[in-house]
């Protein structure tokens, strides 16, 4: 699904997104009515218009680069159902299927119960996408999404990198050894300031292991 052009020239004229820092998501100083803001990550924001429900617009901040071997990991991808599908693309932009469902770092601050076909999923569909040549990479609680039982995956911007990432296999060990058999069906929230912890803990875990290395 493409939008309209005119729809389209006029959001990226009014736009305003900026990286204030590498390590920090990028920064929104505007965004035009009616278009509403989805997310941010450390490229890019991502942003939705009511006209075009099935779409959304990933734009990249000035100096940040990626755009262009992220279109190339969808051409590569292709249509799947596990990830989303790339429509249309330009200087910095990128016009993606958007992808319905929580994320799991949602279903635990909720209690929402995460069944294992989802863990199943995942590891197909990234199965997949290393057989097509890509890499995957920076998977993680966020960027996986489950939609009535099933799970998909959001963000494929890194799968060009061909570099160690080990979040995944240690979110599915934590899956397995801790959510299931303690958490699944208990419905307990947990705090977003816990879980804030624990991803800035691992973090640092993640850090100090490879000086070790």
């Amino acid at each position: 699904m493409r939008i309209d052009k005119q729809v389209l020239q006029s959001f990226l004229q009014e736009v305003k997104v900026e990286s204030q820092s590498p390590d920090d998501p990028v920064v929104v100083l505007h965004t035009p009515y009616p278009w509403e803001l989805v997310g941010t990550g450390n490229y890019a924001a991502v942003f939705a218009h009511p006209d075009y429900p099935p779409v959304v617009i990933k734009l990249y901040a000035p100096g940040r680069p990626g755009w262009e071997n992220e279109i190339e990991v969808y051409r590569k991808l292709g249509e799947t159902r596990s990830f989303p599908i790339c429509y249309d693309s330009g200087e910095g932009y990128l016009v993606i299927k958007r992808m319905n469902g929580i994320s799991l770092f949602d279903c635990v601050r909720f209690g929402i119960p995460i069944p294992p076909r989802v863990i199943e999923d995942v590891e197909e569909a990234l199965e997949e996408a290393r057989k097509k040549g890509l890499f995957p990479h920076d998977v993680h609680g966020k960027n996986v999404l489950m939609n009535q039982g099933r799970g998909y995956l959001i963000d494929v911007s890194d799968y060009y990198k061909n570099i160690p990432d080990s979040k995944w296999r240690d979110l599915r060990k934590a899956y397995y050894k801790v959510y299931l058999p303690f958490l699944k069906d208990r419905g307990w929230k947990i705090p977003l300031w816990v879980l804030d912890g624990v991803r800035k803990g691992y973090r640092s875990y993640k850090k100090a292991w490879r000086l070790f290395q």
